[in-house]
């Protein structure tokens, strides 16, 4: 299941991710994703580029893939963990990319995406593990219905 990247968003000269509140008539509020969110409003100075409508160019002329589909592969393949050093090395990204995605265009995607890949990857996973926990949780009251139903046919 792609990961939902339609309220996220990347706004150029400004560092990490936000999520999309609300539209306002000058702009759009936006909310960082950082450990101390905090609201500003994007203006139409800024350009904003939802995380849903980018893609990594592959070897075929045709084809990108969506960057959802990248995130899942990464997560499938890493986890939490990517297999990255603390200051990793131009060669340490491109082995990264090659793992997630080995036909990627090598004279289209540059380290600095792969850089912003491995670092957007980092947000919207520390922020997804919200999204499973509350999913999980909405699941219980469900088993707790069904456990219920099953004691009362047990004692009828």
């Amino acid at each position: 299941m792609p990961i939902d990247l339609k309220q996220i968003a990347a706004v150029s000269g400004m560092n990490g991710l936000y999520r999309v509140v609300k539209p306002t008539r000058t702009g759009v509020i936006i909310e960082s994703l950082a450990d101390k969110p905090n609201r500003l409003v994007a203006q139409a100075r800024h350009r904003m580029s939802l995380l849903e409508e980018i893609s990594i160019y592959t070897t075929d002329e045709e084809t990108t893939v969506p960057l959802a589909e990248v995130f899942d592969r990464i997560h499938q393949k890493f986890g939490d963990e990517l297999p990255l050093s603390s200051k990793p090395s131009d060669e340490e990204y491109k082995a990264f990319m090659e793992d997630v995605l080995p036909e990627y265009d090598q004279d289209r995607v540059y380290i600095s995406d792969m850089k912003k890949l491995a670092t957007w990857y980092a947000i919207v996973n520390k922020h997804l593990q919200f999204t499973k926990a509350a999913s999980e949780t909405e699941a219980a009251p469900e088993e707790k219905e069904e456990k219920a139903s099953e004691k009362e046919t047990k004692q009828a």
